[in-house]
């Protein structure tokens, strides 16, 4: 009987574990996002609002062709990295840029992001 027992718990303890360490579905589409925040933003247009109370929520809905790091505490030219761009690069003139976009990327309707959206 102590043997059951001692089996039943070593396979309830690994079930446990098992689920337990299961993969979070964070990437499945459509649901709710809910976070604590201090202010009710205007707006979530991230082209029209310029304060932490807009962008800060809408970090989590939309990306950018770059941002900044941020793990860095300061922001700077040097802190800019790529999001949806991949890299980015001036004419020779310096007065056209060019943002080659990261590969695989889909909108939540699940069609393929391209250079015209940018535009």
């Amino acid at each position: 009987m102590k043997q059951h027992i001692r089996t039943l718990v070593v396979v309830g303890g690994f079930l446990i574990t098992m689920f337990a360490a299961a993969p979070t579905y964070a990437q499945k589409p459509g649901g709710i996002l809910k976070l604590s925040h201090f202010d009710s933003p205007a707006s979530m247009s991230i082209l029209e609002e310029s304060t932490r109370a807009a962008l800060q929520p809408a970090m989590g809905i939309f990306n950018n062709l770059v941002m900044y790091k941020q793990d860095v505490p300061q922001t700077s030219l040097q802190s800019v990295v790529p999001d949806l761009a991949t890299r980015w690069s001036w004419n020779e003139d310096g007065t056209e840029m060019t943002f080659p976009l990261r590969q695989g990327v889909k909108w939540h309707d699940g069609k393929p992001f391209t250079a015209r959206d940018v535009k």
